[in-house]
């Protein structure tokens, strides 16, 4: 197999590494202390990634956007996410849960999105319902109108919403009935375009989170919201399919994003044992340091490899969950040792603020939590191999 990068790939990484390390880098320890990202730098960097091409990178050229295939999108999400999340998000990689839209749900929504115009958000976990969504208890009651008219009523909570106090629109996922499937009976489920203005729908922050400050989550109210059906997407009790799309390439990027700041924390990392002198020489010359350095890069290799093997299979049509699941879980827990070694490397410095270590220790943490826990991938990749011998 030739793991050599073409011309196109090679100028995409050139491409975002570059804007990342003028347009990001800069600003991370601002947005850190902070904890937000002011409102004047949300537009340059917006405006700034949609002159530099890079925005919607992940949409269809015919539909304006980058028109990237998937090994070189998570090439450019790795480059992203050497940086701050709170500012590589705002370079948008609109949710492809999108191109269902149809009719005026294009005009309205996607190109809007792919434009930059408005923004997105994806409403899943609730209270009570984070990995186990069916058990979701938001409820849409359809009332009045025909197969075609007529409005949803929504009544529920949703939580962990990311960037929502950024956005225009959710894309919700709600209860629409109840139907019938081998583990007994689960909800249906039916995905709307819900406008975050709408009366009825109430948006607040959610509580402070250690990892990647300035990326805030939302709790969503919903209490009878009027949602016409015409913003209904996709065909109502398949909601479940269209999440079930999305979450293969979430989770794909959340392993492409964990290894680009492991190659980041890994490269400050070995400039510290090379420079830092103890004893009459630099202490990457000691076991105790050089070992690990060794363990780190040799996880950050496979990691990688793991996780652009899935890529291309996407771009082939053969990747399946397992796939996703196994480059996801492993990106994201060789991010987290490769965090805390580097940390012990650092020694006390890397616990202090002036060195941005212990921030990439801190925000390394949610990785496997979201887009699905390492337990649910591990459970994704054990029932792949399971089912076909019946188990």
């Amino acid at each position: 197999m030739n793991f050599d990068l073409d011309d196109e790939q090679r100028a995409v990484v050139e491409t975002v590494r570059a804007f990342v390390t003028k347009e990001l880098y800069p600003h991370e320890d601002e947005v850190d202390r902070l904890g937000d990202v002011p409102e004047e730098l949300v537009d340059s960097i917006r405006a700034k990634a949609l002159q530099a091409g890079l925005y919607a990178a992940n949409m269809p050229a015919e539909l304006g956007g980058g028109g990237l295939d998937s090994v070189a999108m998570t090439l450019a999400e790795r480059e992203l996410g050497r940086a701050s999340y709170a500012l590589q998000w705002l370079v948008a990689r609109p949710s492809n849960i999108l191109l269902a839209c149809e009719g005026d749900q294009r005009e309205t929504y996607l190109l809007p999105t792919i434009r930059g115009e408005r923004h997105d958000c994806l409403a899943m976990s609730e209270p009570g319902a984070g990995s186990d969504v069916r058990s979701m208890s938001t409820r849409a009651r359809r009332d009045g109108g025909s197969s075609g008219s007529g409005d949803y009523v929504v009544n529920g909570t949703k939580h962990f919403i990311s960037h929502a106090d950024r956005s225009d629109f959710v894309i919700l996922f709600a209860a629409t009935g109840d139907e019938a499937t081998p583990q007994g009976t689960r909800r249906s489920i039916t995905a709307l375009l819900v406008d975050l203005d709408s009366p009825g729908l109430v948006v607040r922050r959610g509580p402070s989170s250690v990892s990647h400050r300035g990326y805030h989550h939302c709790e969503l109210s919903f209490e009878d919201c009027r949602v016409p059906v015409s913003q209904r997407l996709g065909e109502e009790g398949r909601g479940f399919d269209l999440m079930g799309q999305w979450l293969g390439a979430s989770r794909l990027t959340v392993a492409a994003t964990s290894v680009g700041r492991a190659r980041r924390v890994l490269e400050l990392t070995t400039r510290w044992a090379a420079d830092r002198v103890q004893f009459g020489r630099p202490i990457g010359r000691f076991q105790g340091v050089a070992f690990p350095l060794a363990d780190m890069a040799t996880e950050l290799e496979a990691a990688e490899l793991l996780t652009l093997r899935a890529a291309w299979k996407l771009d082939q049509g053969t990747m399946t969950d397992q796939d996703a699941a196994m480059a996801k879980v492993f990106a994201s827990e060789a991010l987290g040792r490769i965090t805390d070694q580097a940390l012990q490397v650092h020694g006390g410095m890397g616990l202090m603020e002036e060195l941005p270590i212990e921030r990439f220790w801190r925000d390394a943490r949610v990785e496997r939590i979201w887009d699905g826990t390492s337990e649910i991938q591990r459970h994704i990749i054990s029932r792949s191999m399971l089912r076909p011998l019946g188990a």
